[in-house]
């Protein structure tokens, strides 16, 4: 691992799951590389790996959804950080979740907050792309649960 990479992983940040709906299958990722952009008009910022599948069909479809995970979820960000995972159907298989109403993407539900919201402009960063989107909808928001954060390398229940 080399300084740069050590030196980020003393930041600690917020994990989601970014899912899209491409026909009939979903594809999702893990992020811990997701921001708030504006507050009006509400947009975010979210940075994916170029070389990745998500990226690719987030290049053809504008619209997809973003669950904050909460504390008691270590085990669905994993399960989406594992290299060469199946469909996000079957990763959330056994886990409450439901599809946006606006971007049919599944939404997972337990989580601190989830949202729904379309690309406005995409960026090439380096190694990675970057995709500005405007919020369409906030699907909930529950501030009684701690957020999941990754911390040096760990995932943590925060507060």
């Amino acid at each position: 691992m080399n300084e740069f990479t050590e030196a980020m992983r003393q930041l600690a940040a917020g994990v989601a799951v970014v899912t899209v709906q491409e026909g009939r299958d979903d594809i999702g990722t893990t992020v811990t590389t997701f921001t708030s952009l504006s507050v009006n008009p509400p947009m975010v910022l979210l940075s994916l790996d170029s070389a990745g599948y998500l990226c690719e069909v987030m290049l053809r479809q504008d619209q997809w959804a973003v669950t904050l995970l909460s504390g008691t979820q270590a085990v669905i960000a994993s399960r989406f950080a594992t290299p060469g995972r199946p469909s996000a159907r079957l990763l959330v298989a056994g886990d409450p979740h439901h599809r946006g109403a606006r971007t049919g993407a599944m939404i997972i539900d337990g989580g601190v907050a989830a949202m729904e919201v379309e690309t406005s402009r995409v960026v090439p960063g380096g190694d990675h792309t970057l995709f500005v989107a405007t919020v369409l909808a906030v699907d909930y928001v529950d501030p009684s649960l701690p957020p999941l954060v990754r911390l040096r390398g760990r995932y943590r229940a925060f507060g």
